[in-house]
């Protein structure tokens, strides 16, 4: 029975693994600064904000009538003005809805989380991104 569980887990880990591979969707991104609160998501509460102040805003494509707070995006840089693109990704968590109408990207950055991914604080970039599940095993 052991070796099955055991099985079972480094065959899930493979998949997981897996996913790396697979490309997601294209959208643009911005960065936007504070203040940051109140959002959409957490109102005024300080611990909706991930570790890194790595987090976004999303606009009405992504927003889904708020079900998008607390969703977790893998994004990278794929180009834009100036080459603005670091390499490597950044993962950011949904805290709002973007208030700008229209809104000027699919996905507004915090600074933080911009200046992972982009070398210019003020580019539009374009973005890979794709949504994913942190899985919590007890």
């Amino acid at each position: 029975m052991d070796s099955l569980v055991i099985r079972a887990i480094v065959i899930f880990a493979w998949c997981v693994q897996l996913t790396t591979l697979v490309q997601g969707d294209i959208g643009t991104a911005s960065s936007y600064g504070p203040p940051y609160i109140p959002t959409k998501c957490g109102g005024n509460r300080q611990d909706q904000f991930p570790a890194g102040n790595l987090f976004g805003a999303v606009s009405e494509g992504l927003w889904d009538n708020g079900a998008a707070c607390g969703r977790r995006y893998r994004l990278r840089c794929l180009s834009g003005n100036n080459k603005p693109c670091k390499d490597g990704t950044v993962d950011v968590k949904v805290v709002d809805f973007c208030s700008r109408r229209p809104c000027p990207s699919t996905i507004l950055l915090s600074k933080d989380a911009f200046a992972t991914v982009s070398n210019s604080p003020n580019a539009k970039i374009n973005i890979e991104y794709i949504q994913y599940v942190i899985l919590t095993f007890y």
